[in-house]
């Protein structure tokens, strides 16, 4: 009998603490600033935007938002981020992306420092996650792995397989396994023999980006299945990466879309700029 990993709680639960850190963070007279900048008008990234400052408002961190014209030329966006840079009142930096194409996304991002980039992306806090050293986490992973720890699921010793190998996802949650003491995997679309390396599989995280890639053919008996896919069906339905409905039967645990992992990884955002502020105070 399989147990649904339920995102929509963990988050839930997650945010009733992280809005109980920052008003005690508050009552020392130390508000944490998140500050969001969005430039054009994608409407996917204008959404993105919403829920992150609305989780702000949630959890009684102040969101600084800024909108900038597609058009904004690359020199001005990267002064705009050198300012919060340096703001006493900023703890964390985010950029939407995607970006314009005139625009040079790596050389944007390396503007952010290391502290203040909650997002996770930057090579500093990478490397940093390679050695098991301090560093703020990309938000999807650092979700999965408390996901798993809130159902008490341990990694330790067991074989896991990442399938996707991004660096906002499928990297970062190898290292974050790793560092847990599994034994990793990932696997890519040039992988050879990808079901035989998912059968040996104790703890599978799908992260491929192709709607119900992953068949029940290719998880052993009791796995625990993560997915982080966000699809579309060939009936338009919201899916992941993962046959739900055929695969769950063969698993101890395995995580729904939507309600899995999506709602953790604005959760993750939160709970890094909290961090991020502390670790500035103290």
């Amino acid at each position: 009998m399989y147990k649904i990993i339920d995102g929509k709680l963990i988050a839930s639960e997650m945010r009733k603490k992280i809005k109980s850190d920052v008003a005690e963070q508050a009552k020392e007279g130390k508000e944490i600033g998140l500050a969001v900048i969005l430039v054009g008008d994608n409407q996917a990234s204008q959404v993105y935007v919403r829920n992150k400052i609305k989780a702000c408002e949630e959890v009684g961190i102040k969101s600084y938002a800024y909108y900038l014209p597609a058009e904004t030329p690359q020199n001005d966006l990267c002064g705009l981020i050198s300012e919060l840079a340096e703001d006493n009142n900023v703890h964390g930096i985010l950029v939407q992306l995607p970006l314009p194409k005139h625009i040079d996304s790596e050389k944007v991002l390396k503007l952010i420092p290391k502290h203040k980039d909650v997002d996770g992306f930057s090579a500093e806090n990478i490397g940093s996650l390679c050695i098991n050293s301090q560093s703020l986490v990309a938000c999807t992973p650092y979700g999965v792995m408390k996901m798993l720890e809130h159902e008490n699921i341990s990694v330790k010793g067991k074989k896991a397989v990442v399938v996707g190998r991004s660096n906002i996802v499928g990297k970062p949650m190898a290292m974050l396994l790793l560092n847990a003491d599994a034994t990793v995997t990932v696997c890519h679309s040039k992988t050879e023999n990808l079901k035989d390396e998912c059968l040996k599989a104790d703890i599978i995280v799908a992260a491929i980006g192709k709607a119900k890639f992953i068949t029940a053919d290719m998880i052993k008996q009791g796995a625990i299945v993560v997915d982080v896919g966000m699809n579309r069906d060939k009936n338009g339905k919201l899916c992941g990466d993962v046959d739900f409905e055929n695969v769950k039967e063969k698993c101890s645990y395995i995580t729904p879309v939507p309600g899995g992992v999506g709602p953790m990884t604005i959760t993750m955002l939160m709970y890094n700029t909290y961090l991020a502020a502390v670790r500035r105070c103290n």
